[in-house]
């Protein structure tokens, strides 16, 4: 198992770019296999996530060809159904969160899926009600195999039907919709997600042949097609790296460019930054962000504490609050963190109470930070990363303290951050991957 070694308290400056959106990725990779012509997608993170989907696909009989770096060629032309009954896939699903993106594709071409408890992020419960259900509306029906910890999903034909989910669920409104597009006749999603990777992955199957209206809203109308066709897609660039990096250059920085942000696809994040007092300058495409010798954090209109909390989209994503509490951690004042959607998330903030951040975690759900105002510099610490952002959080956290560092289980950072150390290396950080 790999761990980093992090001596803390080197300025970054220099030019970085946002990989391709790891969340985007999953799902359009898994669209691949709604139709049996050729896919091509631009712009794939070589994060370990990603990486892995590619392999189950390519274990199911998807033809795989890279042809260029973030460049690959998909073909689902001659599937392996059988496979999906074999142990080796059901291992595989539990270990990889991605891998409930390809139920809704399987069961919209194909009629039958099989469901695994998906892998990920150890931050609380994830439920797939919202999935179940959306298939269920649509005429799927639901059956555990005897001996075996997974369910078969089959249905002859999928019927077009009204939909309200429960909750907003990104990766579920996903799946139904890949689910719906090969439907017989209407579907509609109400209280669909709506944050810019859903609205890729309708334009790229729009592209493909789909009928989806509604694109950016919550409310989505899916005209039910007989088949799909191929067609090229490039990635958006990771609005959560964005903000990973637009963390660290507050933390660490002495001047950094942020390359090609789409900045109208980041939502809320840079305000959401700026309300802790950083300064933000947006070039064109790009982000600016300077030397900050003292950022101070926003009050509300009537004076009170300033609250940032998650939302659906265009909320602020859950993803970057363990971003923003580091951050905090040094800027002038006092931030109330709420995290309304995952009970375990906010767990790793004992981590930075160690290094010397005043935090209250006040519930799992809560967390209230006083900031130091740079007037004192965390300490070194050994850690453990739990899941992919606290690990990065983590690790900006440790580029920013006095001495050296070392995170455990820095596979959660790989499973989204592409090559972190050597990008950031390349801006003056000392960071060295070593094995444990």
């Amino acid at each position: 198992m790999d761990s980093f070694l992090i001596e803390g308290g080197h300025p970054l400056r220099g030019t970085i770019t946002p990989q391709g959106a790891k969340n985007e990725a999953l799902e359009v990779i898994s669209a691949v296999l709604l139709t049996s012509e050729e896919v091509r997608i631009q712009n794939v993170p070589d994060i370990l996530d990603v990486n892995n989907l590619i392999k189950l696909l390519s274990d199911m009989g998807v033809k795989v060809k890279k042809k260029a770096m973030g460049e690959y060629l998909f073909k689902a032309d001659e599937l392996n159904l059988d496979y999906l009954e074999s142990d080796e896939f059901v291992k595989k699903c539990s270990s990889l969160r991605g891998s409930v993106l390809m139920i809704g594709p399987l069961l919209g071409r194909f009629g039958r899926a099989v469901v695994a408890q998906p892998g990920g992020d150890k931050i609380g419960r994830r439920r797939l009600d919202t999935h179940f259900l959306g298939f269920h509306s649509l005429g799927a029906e639901f059956g555990r195999v005897e001996g075996r910890d997974v369910y078969e999903i089959r249905a002859e034909k999928l019927h077009g039907t009204y939909i309200l989910l429960d909750e907003a669920s990104v990766t579920g409104t996903a799946n139904i919709i890949m689910a719906a597009v090969l439907a017989e006749g209407t579907t509609t999603i109400y209280n669909a997600a709506c944050e810019p990777y859903i609205q890729q992955l309708c334009r790229m199957l729009n592209s493909m042949g789909a009928k989806i209206s509604g694109i950016a809203s919550n409310l989505l109308t899916i005209e039910g097609v007989e088949s799909l066709h191929g067609t090229t897609h490039e990635n958006l660039p990771d609005m959560i790296e964005v903000g990973s990096f637009i963390g660290m250059a507050a933390m660490v920085g002495d001047g950094v460019h942020i390359k090609k942000v789409s900045p109208e696809n980041l939502g809320i994040i840079p305000d959401a930054f700026r309300r802790l007092g950083v300064e933000i300058q947006q070039e064109g495409e790009d982000l600016f962000i300077p030397r900050q010798e003292h950022f101070e954090i926003d009050s509300f209109i009537d004076g009170s504490i300033m609250t940032l909390s998650d939302a659906p989209w265009p909320g602020l994503t859950p993803d970057l609050l363990s971003v923003l509490i580091v951050v905090a951690t040094q800027a002038r004042g006092s931030v109330l963190f709420h995290q309304k959607m995952f009970e375990s998330r906010l767990f790793f903030v004992d981590k930075l109470i160690d290094m010397g951040a005043q935090i209250i975690l006040c519930d799992p759900h809560r967390a209230v930070v006083v900031g130091h105002d740079h007037a004192k510099q965390l300490r070194a610490g050994r850690m453990t990363s739990p899941d992919i952002r606290a690990g990065i959080a983590l690790l900006i956290a440790a580029m920013s303290a006095d001495g050296t560092s070392r995170i455990d289980n820095i596979a959660q950072i790989d499973r989204g951050y592409e090559d972190i150390e050597r990008r950031l290396n390349a801006l003056g950080a000392h960071i060295r991957r070593v094995n444990s």
